[in-house]
């Protein structure tokens, strides 16, 4: 039976190679987007999957209270993984990791910049790595480093690495294990690992350290523990060894760092797991749309069906055999669109890798892969199918063979609420993929307080630093420069966040966390900040006991005659000598942070050049690159140019536009192929009509609006249901960004007039060939 269910349908779809192929394009480029979609979104949600002790990791957090704001900080004091490590029957293991920063290594005449994090603790007992060489016990001596497979390559190539020395600074790091590369859906990347040696006399004075906290500490912790003690216990140990009334902690699992990583007032607001959601619902939304057109294509062409359905009625088919036969079409058509689907996505994934900055593969021989293939195609063929099955083995036989039913009469009510969701989905797709671009663009154009052109940055080392005033100099006079500073962190990151200083008159209960960062003299000049009031550093000692503060700094502290402040920060007193304009230095879509701003001459992490106008960045580059090379020869010259760099702040959003933008347009496309075809078929059964209406006068023209007059009140309809649904998600989107646009009426009604363009105009084309048809070729038989 089921051979003849397969043999029956598959004559039927070569029999109408038209409706054949407009679903088969319409399903193909679905379930392309979904599988597209499918293996993004399973990438985002196996994040540190790897790990072996996945659900048992825990990371500690905090979340410091200050008067201006909640800020949720992953950053936690040196000593404490040690302290958790023994009296704590919860916790199985504690370690402590610094961030992972560039660090530059050197073997023989090699010289390479590798991210190095540094740990303490059983850091291999916790976190899952397959061992190349080497094992669990690599760290377990002071001098000692881990190396990625990638890593150890580039050093040594395919030989043993096992013993070689690594120079880091003036630090000898002995090879004692190779690791294989991090996945790239591991929060956690590196190069290469090396572990803190409790002898060192820094390490000691760090483990009395309970203040400054720049370390992230994680726990592995019993099954069935009790959180609420837990957390309890960690508050308890920081405010016996830091009375610190500011800050309260708790731990965070692993399955949340990646897709639940964003706070707001010390709550958790979502993260990644906001697109995820995003994505499958596009996802969803795309198939439905290829489902759709099947529906209505299945329905318009139904009196071609009608008659085959009586005459097997008639014969003695039962009502469950009819739906089983058309429901083998529709499963027909999208394996041969799962067939396409994968040559597609096979073709296009490296494209798509590409813009979406990940290494995804599709697998064949994954038994998840193919479990959720399953799950498409049944689901695909199930809904495109349920309609049209069930509506056309409803016939009544009696009648189909009278010729007194009208075959399609019932469905045309169903086909416009289907295709009226089409419009609604259609519409919501443009109008939120403008909104987006529009909130991207708006804080794109947001005044940054400075101006980031022109400006190049790199980072600095003991020997610039040493020879500053040397390198400065010189860059001056070669003309190509017109401003040389030097900060403690880029001027599009904060590195140093801390409570305000106190000052006189500042309220008891005033708690304001404030940003900070270290700069030489002509700070604002390089970067081009507006000064406000008082001066910039100006070099002299009286500068080592000065401050400049911003705007928001300002306000916050509520400060009337700001200049001539005094500021007591630690056991130093600082004089306020300026106030500068707001800078954006890291969210472009949030508030800027009260800031300090230091003068520091001894030390500093990056060297900024603001370029003379009207020069050649490649000149000026060469020119830094010998400069340095002569003064720092044993580093690696780096630059980058601060306008690219606060430009990658956008790229998640841009991202997320981007493939917003492709997903919405290839679903639109459907849209048009389904409208397409059912206009084809709506003509095809008025055609006789269109002939006896151009006999009696009527022109194109009228009977291009006749047609088209069905489809644009479907357009109204979808119209008025859309534009509020989608004011009511994209406001609510709107809400997570301080910095936002307001959505206006006008958008709705050019993506309206957009819709009913895109209508008229494959409306049109399909009803020309029959408006401008001769009249004898339909009435012949009449």
């Amino acid at each position: 039976m089921i051979k003849n269910y397969i043999k029956i349908a598959w004559r039927n779809l070569t029999r109408n190679k038209g409706f054949a192929i407009t679903n088969l394009l319409g399903l193909t480029i679905g379930i392309t987007c979904t599988i597209f979609i499918f293996l993004w979104v399973n990438d985002e949600l196996t994040y540190d999957k790897f790990n072996t002790n996945y659900k048992s990791i825990y990371q500690v957090i905090a979340n410091r209270d200050f008067k201006n704001n909640i800020f949720t900080d992953p950053n936690m004091v040196f000593p404490l993984a040690k302290s958790l490590e023994s009296g704590y029957p919860q916790i199985k293991n504690s370690v402590m990791s610094t961030y992972a920063s560039p660090q530059l290594f050197v073997f023989g005449e090699k010289k390479l910049k590798k991210t190095l994090v540094t740990v303490g603790g059983r850091y291999f007992d916790m976190f899952t790595c397959k061992f190349i060489h080497g094992n669990a016990t690599a760290l377990n001596k002071p001098n000692s480093i881990v190396l990625t497979q990638s890593t150890s390559k580039a050093f040594f190539g395919d030989a043993n690495p096992i013993n070689k020395v690594l120079k880091q600074d003036n630090q000898l790091l002995k090879v004692t294990a190779v690791i294989a590369d991090m996945p790239g859906n591991s929060t956690r990347q590196f190069d290469c690992i090396s572990s803190f040696d409790p002898s060192d006399p820094q390490v000691k004075s760090a483990m009395k350290e309970w203040r400054n906290s720049s370390y992230m500490v994680y726990l592995d912790l019993v099954p069935n523990f009790n959180a609420a003690q837990l957390q309890k216990d960690v508050n308890k140990v920081m405010f016996d060894h830091n009375q610190d009334k500011i800050s309260t902690y708790f731990i965070v699992p692993m399955n949340r760092w990646h897709l639940y990583s964003d706070y707001k007032d010390g709550k958790n607001t979502g993260g990644q797991i906001e697109y995820v959601r995003l994505f499958t619902i596009i996802a969803i939304i795309i198939l439905l749309i290829a489902c759709i057109n099947f529906m209505n294509l299945s329905t318009a062409r139904s009196e071609k069906r009608a008659k085959e359905v009586g005459i097997r009625k008639t014969l003695g088919s039962d009502k469950k055999q009819l739906v089983m036969q058309f429901f083998f079409e529709s499963m027909i058509l999208v394996l041969i669109a799962f067939v396409f689907s994968i040559v597609a996505v096979y073709l296009l994934l490296p494209s798509f890798n590409v813009m979406v900055n990940k290494q995804l593969a599709l697998n064949l021989g994954d038994s998840f892969f193919w479990i959720g293939s399953i799950v498409i195609i049944v689901f695909t063929g199930a809904v495109a199918g349920s309609y049209p099955a069930l509506y056309l083995s409803s016939f009544n036989p009696v009648k189909v063979l009278k010729g007194t039913i009208a075959a399609g009469k019932s469905a045309v009510m169903p086909r416009r609420i289907l295709v009226v969701g089409q419009f609604v989905i259609s519409i919501l797709l443009i109008s939120a993929t403008i909104i987006v671009y529009k909130q991207i663009q708006h804080t794109k154009d947001r005044d940054l307080g400075y101006n980031p052109n022109n400006l190049i940055e790199m980072p600095s080392t003991q020997s610039t630093d040493k020879s500053f005033a040397s390198i400065k100099n010189e860059l001056l006079k070669s003309g190509l420069v017109q401003s040389v500073t030097r900060t403690s962190s880029p001027i599009t990151e904060i590195w140093w966040r801390s409570p305000s200083p106190s000052w006189e008159g500042m309220p008891t209960d005033s708690k304001i966390i404030m940003s900070g960062i270290a700069t030489d003299v002509d700070f604002t000049k390089t970067m081009g900040i507006k000064l406000l009031k008082g001066k910039d550093f100006l070099g002299t000692p009286a500068d080592s006991s000065s401050m400049l503060l911003n705007k928001a700094a300002v306000d916050a502290m509520r400060l009337k005659n700001p200049v001539g402040t005094q500021m007591r920060y630690g056991p130093k007193t600082y004089t306020v000598i300026g106030v500068t304009e707001n800078v954006v230095m890291t969210s472009p879509y949030a508030p800027v942070d009260p800031l300090m701003i230091y003068y520091n001459q001894s030390h500093s992490n990056e060297l900024t050049m603001r370029l003379s106008k009207g020069v050649q960045p490649q000149q000026a580059i060469a020119l830094f690159k010998n400069i340095y090379n002569r003064y720092s020869p044993s580093d690696i010259f780096e630059y980058q140019f601060v306008d690219q760099e606060f430009g990658k702040k956008f790229i998640a959003e841009e991202l997320i536009s981007h493939i917003t933008n492709i997903f919405a347009g290839l679903a639109i496309f459907i849209c048009c192929i389904g409208l397409a075809g059912l206009a084809s078929f709506t003509i095809e059964k008025r055609f006789r009509e269109i002939g006896i209406r151009k006999v009696l006068g009527a022109t194109v023209q009228q009977l291009l609006l006749l047609i088209a007059t069905e489809f644009l009140k479907l357009v109204l309809v979808a119209f008025l249901i859309a534009v509020p649904l989608t004011w009511w998600l994209m406001f609510n989107w709107l809400q997570k960004y301080e910095y936002h646009i307001d959505i206006s009426i006008w958008l709705f009604s050019i993506v309206g007039i957009v819709i009913l363009l895109l209508t008229m105009a494959v409306v049109s084309i399909n009803t020309l060939s029959a408006a401008t048809t001769n009249p004898v070729k339909s009435l012949r038989s009449e």
